[in-house]
């Protein structure tokens, strides 16, 4: 399980490295990552400090820091 979700976090890295602040659902969608591993993802790297989310009403979008 720990793999699959570093490898999510890489390949979601990787991604907001080359496309900038994104929805997760867009991250889904375009990743073709299953949703849950992408919100292991993120959770991932936020805990290491390496994600800013912002939320504007009922949208969160996730970027690097």
């Amino acid at each position: 399980m720990a793999d699959s979700i570093g490898n999510a976090a890489g390949a979601l890295w990787k991604y907001l490295d080359k496309n900038g602040a994104s929805s997760a659902t867009k991250i889904v969608k375009e990743t073709k990552l299953d949703a849950k591993d992408v919100q292991r993802a993120i959770g991932w790297l936020a805990k290491e400090g390496k994600l800013v989310i912002v939320t504007k009403g009922r949208t969160e979008t996730i970027s690097l820091k």
